[in-house]
């Protein structure tokens, strides 16, 4: 029988789709997933044996470059960051705890400022500005207005995807504007899911036209940071080109005399709130090494 491989861009019930250059194929896992307690996981490539042109059996699941337990899926290669100024009120800390979630999973982020269409546009300037500063990749969007859904597009094309953000900010209607045939709930991205004869949710990569995939359901559920509290700040970018002048190696960028971090804070080459969201997370860190120090 024949062998080819492909991409799992659905799972569901001890069924999963596997999508190949033959199509969709519908596969079990081979028993031996179940005896060393391994699971398939939505965008795992993976080794199928055809049974006949619909159906086949994994055989072999490909070396992984990354994994999520909340949503439960592999292989993803960015995460669209959505926020809004106002509407919801920007929450700046759970931004800069998403973006540090996703590169500390080897996700490159995209901040994404939606709903600029209802933004005092200077404020919405600024912020883009304050990412694209350090690096980043920021746009801003309104799928009222159509802005920026074409460099969002961009973005997405030929890459595996997933939006991440607090309610409201508008990651449905986004998706709904990319590619209108989708069509998910606003309001709930995993709604979608739960037709026909299998009823349990699930996540699913969502084909997109131009190429590319983008997950159906949230990212980021599970908003813990599970690194070491000397780790944080190498995932703040713009602290790595100073905090090597740091007085001491193991500077936290607190309190500590002769900080490099403190020094260019002051002199404005460090953005203030992307500081606090700093002392924020270190001390959220921290807080989790005692408790775990006790128990």
């Amino acid at each position: 029988m024949e062998r080819v491989k492909g991409r799992i861009t659905r799972g569901i019930a001890g069924f999963y789709y596997v999508a190949t250059d033959r199509g969709i194929i519908e596969c079990r896992a081979r028993g031996k997933f179940r005896k060393e307690n391994i699971v398939p996981m939505v965008g795992d490539l993976v080794e199928i044996q055809l049974v006949n042109e619909k159906e086949g059996y994994i055989l072999e699941i490909l070396p992984r470059k990354n994994q999520l337990i909340r949503p439960p899926v592999a292989n993803v290669d960015q995460a669209i960051i959505v926020f809004t100024i106002s509407k919801p009120e920007i929450n700046r800390v759970l931004l800069d705890k998403m973006v540090v979630l996703a590169e500390v999973n080897h996700i490159e982020p995209i901040i994404c400022i939606n709903k600029v269409d209802m933004e005092k546009r200077e404020a919405v300037d600024n912020l883009i500005g304050v990412y694209k500063k350090i690096g980043y990749k920021a746009l801003a969007t309104s799928a009222v207005t159509g802005e920026g859904l074409k460099e969002l597009k961009e973005y997405l094309k030929d890459r595996i995807s997933f939006f991440a953000g607090p309610s409201g900010v508008g990651k449905s209607s986004l998706i709904n504007s990319i590619q209108s045939n989708i069509k998910l709930k606003t309001g709930e991205l995993s709604e979608k899911l739960g037709r026909g004869r299998h009823t349990t949710r699930s996540v699913e990569f969502l084909s997109l036209d131009f190429g590319g995939y983008v997950l159906d359901t949230p990212g980021f559920t599970a908003l813990e940071i599970d690194i070491a509290k000397e780790e944080l700040r190498n995932y703040f970018r713009e602290f790595l080109k100073f905090q090597e002048n740091c007085r001491f190696t193991s500077c936290l960028h607190v309190s500590e005399p002769g900080c490099a971090v403190i020094e260019a804070l002051d002199e404005g080459h460090i953005d203030r709130q992307r500081y606090i969201s700093y002392l924020t997370l270190l001390r959220e860190i921290k807080d989790k090494e005692k408790r775990r120090y006790k128990s």
